[in-house]
């Protein structure tokens, strides 16, 4: 189970990482992810459908992740469309696009030579799935880290983090938006193209609900490893893209029929959502335990004592003093 978990984990690692990278480098809640992950499996398995090789096939469909979220960030920055409904916009036209690739809504991989095949045929699956996984999530990685160091990605970093400022100092943020958007949505495709090769097929539903994986993965990546380095960002995607498959197929394996798995999904990142704020308000109170302890003061006595003031009862009594 655990195994399993981490092959198919790494697989989505690069479309939590494309997630990753406009919900929190620039900031944006990029809706693109549920046509451009089933855009790369389409390409893709078209593709070596006519005779491309697996890997030129896969990067023909990260090229075309790129268009996709170039067409967004050109809805976004150019035409000046609300970013939420630029992907909305995209995505609802992708269908149609994905629909004219692969000519129905479900084609299969016949006798194709996919990316785990590449490896010794007497490996089991799981051990090809994670070879492949961890060989193209660390590519994906390294080439991040590398693009994050240069002019280009600090200037990407920072529309992220102050657009006006950032305009300011010289930075062309609206070309940096749509870098953004085409390297998020290249690395989504990705995704798509690797899980296409996985499960042996392309289909046109495969992207629905892939928005809610990639956050679920992100915030219980951030969870789990938290840092402001770049690669201990970057590897908390794919540690919580593991755990969150992780999750899934122990819902299974408790017998979670597979049409709730949507659903689960969804309460998943609710859980990880909520988590947080918890917590955080747990240590506020404890600070505040500490320091009214420190200055000698009984925090029951304050607490009931504000209750009091904030009460209907109260303010009338202090109203009538």
């Amino acid at each position: 189970m655990l195994i399993t978990s981490i092959g198919q984990g790494l697989l989505w690692t690069p479309l939590v990482i494309g997630v990753f990278i406009t919900f929190r480098i620039l900031d944006i809640p990029d809706l693109t992810t549920e046509g451009s992950f089933p855009l790369g499996a389409a390409v893709t398995v078209s593709a070596m459908l006519s005779g491309q090789s697996a890997i030129v096939a896969s990067l023909l469909g990260f090229l075309a992740g790129c268009i996709a979220g170039w067409v967004t960030g050109v809805l976004d920055t150019k035409l000046h469309m609300p970013s939420l409904l630029a992907g909305i916009l995209t995505m609802t036209g992708l269908y149609s696009v994905n629909m004219h690739i692969m000519g129905k809504s479900n084609v299969p991989l016949l006798n194709q030579k996919v990316l785990m095949n590449v490896l010794p045929a007497s490996w089991p699956l799981d051990l090809q799935t994670i070879v492949i996984g961890a060989v193209v999530t660390g590519l994906v990685i390294v080439l991040l880290i590398w693009l994050f160091k240069t002019r280009l990605g600090l200037s990407l970093m920072a529309t992220g983090d102050n657009p006006a400022m950032s305009a300011a100092n010289g930075i062309h943020t609206d070309r940096m938006v749509i870098i953004g958007y085409m390297v998020s949505n290249g690395c989504i495709a990705l995704s798509g193209a690797l899980i296409a090769q996985s499960n042996g097929y392309a289909d046109i539903g495969m992207g629905i609900g892939t928005i809610v994986i990639g956050l679920a993965s992100v915030l219980v990546g951030e969870i789990f490893l938290h840092g402001r380095q770049m690669w201990l960002r970057l590897t908390a995607m794919a540690l919580g893209a593991v755990i969150y498959r992780y999750l899934l197929t122990v819902a299974m394996g408790l017998g979670f029929p597979v049409d709730d798995l949507k659903i689960l999904s969804a309460g998943i990142l609710v859980v990880v959502i909520c988590l947080p704020i918890l917590r955080n308000k747990y240590r506020t109170r404890q600070q505040l335990n500490r320091y009214l302890k420190q200055i000698g003061v009984d925090e029951h006595a304050t607490t009931s004592s504000l209750k009091r003031q904030a009460s209907p009862e109260g303010l009338l009594s202090r109203d009538s003093k």
